[in-house]
């Protein structure tokens, strides 16, 4: 087995980006989920009640990210590495408090009027610790704005069986951008991820925590932000348990380094 897919997804909610490596941290990758939107009461948005973030695409520069409308790709922001404002202030994500920076006032406008609802972009200051699950922590890791977890794991062979799944159901496949993962496993059996407990890929050393449950973001399509019914509805007819429709796994890094496509996988 090895590694088919290295994804990031610098501000939360909006577009993913497939890279050919990124340095693993305790929080996740480098840049996954470390700007996010939140409305006028420091709530979190997500894609789950505003679907059209997927049509906001993201891209790494050297000095900042690049933010382009999918829709009208002449419609761009730079988001700068480093915020210009000092100003920190709390914001809520899920059940979670935690101290975030504005990145820059003059941006808010743009992404207001691109999701068409007032909002702010904040970052993630390397002194905010956001605890994980102590319930499913290891060493008492800290996580970036993602939803609970610093890593997703999903194989190859388990998108192919749902995907099989659906088509056989008359709907049609799906791509694994619907799912958002980090890191996507290529070779082996259909959910065989489910039974791993550490695995080391190239330089890194995980833990498998716990399944991820999945929620009507995987129903968006990545590309327009129109949603469906797939593949929550075949998910459902046989990967329902009671922590809810499962399909990945939640990674904790044990020991850092980089993740590159091409990198042996080897659950221990």
């Amino acid at each position: 087995m090895h590694l088919q897919d290295v994804y990031i997804h610098p501000i939360k909610s909006l577009g993913g980006i497939r890279v050919q490596e990124a340095q693993a941290r305790e929080k996740g990758l480098r840049l996954d989920r470390r700007w996010m939107l939140v409305d006028d009461d420091g709530r979190f948005l997500t894609q789950r009640t505003h679907p059209a973030m997927a049509r906001l695409h993201v891209q790494p520069g050297s000095h900042g990210l690049v933010v382009r409308r999918r829709d009208d790709p002449g419609q761009e922001v730079h988001v700068p590495y480093e915020p210009s404002s000092d100003r920190r202030f709390p914001v809520v994500i899920w059940n979670d408090t935690v101290e975030a920076q504005a990145v820059d006032p003059a941006l808010d406008p743009w992404f207001s009027g691109a999701l068409d609802t007032p909002c702010r972009l904040v970052v993630m200051p390397e002194s905010t610790r956001r605890p994980v699950d102590p319930e499913f922590a290891v060493d008492g890791e800290a996580v970036s704005f993602a939803d609970g977890m610093p890593f997703l794991l999903i194989g190859q062979a388990s998108l192919d069986d749902l995907n099989r799944r659906i088509v056989a159901r008359g709907g049609e496949a799906v791509p694994m951008n619907r799912f958002r993962p980090n890191l996507v496993v290529s070779g082996g059996e259909p959910f065989q991820e489910d039974g791993w407990g550490r695995i080391r890929i190239g330089e890194c050393l995980f833990q498998a925590v716990k399944p991820c449950a999945r929620c009507v973001v995987t129903t968006v399509d990545q590309e327009t932000g129109e949603k469906g019914k797939e593949p929550l509805t075949t998910l459902a007819t046989f990967r329902r348990s009671g922590e809810g429709v499962l399909f990945g796994q939640n990674l904790v890094l044990l020991g850092g380094g980089r993740v590159r496509v091409g990198d042996p996988v080897e659950p221990l």
